[in-house]
């Protein structure tokens, strides 16, 4: 098999630049694989009972590039994988479009579906990917279900996407990474977040 980043097609979309699904799905096609799993990450039209407008996203590009190809390589060791592709746009996203697009082949559909949830949740929990849902009277900056949950525990978490682990001690959260794609330190009070 070739070198892993050879069958991975990781892309950050800028502003106004829709996903391109047959693109994705045509790049992880192949003869030797039976199975393609897919993820579409669409804006739907409410959330808790307000009406959403838009959803608009902003990134850290290349530290986001750099913790989706950690997270690829994670599921390469999980699972045997052919090709993967994964797409994200930044700037606004209209309701009833794509914001993300995960596509992942296969020889079996167990490896390839496996894989697939498994890219997202990690996408969702540990790649610097922001999301502000703009509502018919007001918007605010979200947090994913799967980085709250990573969080939420006072114990050593799971691995993200480059292996670091987070401490929670009372109401703050620090991060410190020794390798690994995301390397600066990061402290979260509240509800801000600051470098340091």
């Amino acid at each position: 098999m070739a070198n892993e980043h050879e069958n991975n097609l990781i892309e950050i979309l800028e502003e106004n630049h829709p996903i391109d699904i047959n693109k994705y799905t045509n790049y992880v096609h192949a003869p030797q694989c039976g199975a393609i799993a897919t993820f579409y990450g669409n804006t739907r039209d409410t959330f808790e009972g307000k009406t959403v407008i838009e959803l608009r996203y902003e990134a850290y590009v290349p530290m986001a590039i750099r913790c989706l190809n950690s997270i690829c390589s994670s599921a390469r060791s999980k699972w045997n994988l052919n090709s993967i592709a994964v797409a994200h746009r930044l700037g606004p996203v209209s309701v009833g479009e794509t914001s993300v697009f995960v596509a992942i082949s296969s020889v079996h559909r167990v490896d390839a579906l496996d894989a697939c949830k498994f890219v997202i949740d990690e996408l969702k929990a540990s790649v610097p990917i922001w999301k502000k849902e703009v509502y018919s009277n007001g918007e605010v900056w979200k947090e994913n279900m799967e980085f709250l949950e990573r969080i939420g525990k006072n114990e050593d978490l799971k691995r993200g996407c480059c292996g670091s682990k987070v401490k929670v001690e009372g109401d703050e959260v620090a991060r410190v990474v020794k390798n690994g794609c995301c390397r600066p330190k990061v402290k979260v009070e509240d509800d801000g977040c600051m470098e340091s």
